[in-house]
């Protein structure tokens, strides 16, 4: 008899042995890269943001830049971006009404 390095000796399973498991880690690349995109992007935005605030000449404090590259949802990282666009203030930035007067 000769040894094999399959735990199992069927011609079918030879084929199928760990397709499974393969799959498995195909998927599991496929999540942890759309993972990593998505971190990707909020960076980015995050930076958009203290870039925008910088080149207008707006002081960043470092909890505020702490509060900015924290967060990870891209709406609101694109809505801050906005806003640094046009605050007078920094406390605008973070305002709920958007820094509008009413």
């Amino acid at each position: 008899m000769t040894s094999t390095d399959w735990p199992v000796y069927t011609p079918f399973a030879r084929e199928h042995f760990g397709r499974g498991r393969e799959q498995g880690k195909a998927e599991g690349k496929a999540e942890g890269k759309a993972e990593g995109k998505a971190e990707g992007k909020a960076e980015g935005e995050a930076r958009a943001v203290l870039l925008v605030l910088a080149a207008r000449g707006l002081d960043v404090p470092e909890d505020v830049r702490a509060r900015i590259t924290a967060c990870t949802d891209l709406a609101q990282l694109e809505t801050w971006t906005t806003r640094a666009a046009t605050a007078q203030a920094l406390e605008e930035l973070f305002d709920e009404a958007g820094g509008q007067q009413g």
